[in-house]
């Protein structure tokens, strides 16, 4: 074979590969610049989505790119099977890497879906006074897979978020009132007409105690094994719950004190008998 043969059928070979290969190289460049334009937008479009639920605003940049980590990985894909590189091999090895991760960091995972939840769906925010996994304390900071709180005495608490968006949870700052509930008692022989009187008493001498969604209530709730028992509930702002609920008890006692009303306390009785 002479050498314009052979440079005859590298140009044919070089033809026919150029144009195969060539139209799909330019295709795929293609797809990659007209898809980049279209995650932009849907990015974008995602953000406004974000903004206008009012997402917290910790959270809205992780779920941002997560959508365009997401939306890219997609991309990549379709630019190599454009060009022609066969991705069910490929596909199913990053499936099963996918899968392996993801029962190794399943503790992990959990946490972070709970997270997620809790800064889309907010049953609480910082500054929330909540009971939740045996722990009371004010939300100091929502982190994605933590959630931090400070407790009366100063004790930091870490809760991990898995647990905390799929259990039962108490949050004492949802509602602008509550009510305070007392038990007072008052002994076997002293007027009910005159306990009542002194409480009701000492309920509207308050301020901070509120009529709305309902008045002072006094009434007797048990004849118990020492006293005669009254329940109390009286309704406040949020604000005022432990003034109101640790002055009444003092004004009570001392009241009570004052108009000669008996607090029951448990006694015991001995009987000493001698030998005759």
């Amino acid at each position: 074979m002479d050498v314009n043969n052979i440079i005859e059928n590298v140009t044919e070979k070089g033809s026919e590969y150029l144009t195969l290969y060539g139209l799909k190289l330019v295709s795929a460049i293609a797809v990659w610049i007209i898809g980049g334009f279209i995650i932009g937008a849907l990015v974008k479009g995602f953000s406004k989505m974000l903004d206008k639920s009012k997402t917290d605003a910790s959270l809205k940049p992780f779920l941002q790119s997560i959508v365009s980590v997401l939306l890219k990985v997609i991309l990549v894909i379709t630019v190599l099977s454009t060009l022609g590189i066969e991705m069910t091999s490929f596909i199913a090895i990053l499936g099963a890497a996918g899968l392996a991760v993801g029962m190794a960091l399943s503790g992990t995972l959990q946490n972070f879906a709970g997270g997620v939840m809790i800064l889309i769906f907010k049953p609480f925010k910082v500054g929330d006074v909540i009971e939740a996994q045996g722990h009371t304390g004010g939300v100091k900071e929502i982190q994605i897979f933590n959630t931090i709180l400070k407790t009366p005495d100063n004790k930091t608490i870490i809760i991990p978020n898995g647990g905390l968006s799929n259990s039962s949870m108490v949050n004492y700052s949802t509602e602008p009132k509550r009510r305070v509930d007392f038990t007072f008692g008052i002994g076997y022989g002293d007027s009910i007409e005159q306990g009542k009187e002194v409480l009701l008493a000492i309920l509207k001498a308050d301020s901070r105690i509120i009529n709305d969604p309902a008045a002072p209530f006094v009434e007797v709730v048990a004849l118990a094994d020492s006293s005669v028992n009254f329940a109390v509930r009286v309704w406040v702002n949020a604000a005022d719950y432990w003034g109101v609920y640790f002055d009444t008890n003092a004004k009570v006692y001392n009241e009570f004190n004052k108009v000669g009303l008996n607090i029951p306390f448990p006694q015991m009785d001995v009987h000493v008998h001698k030998a005759s």
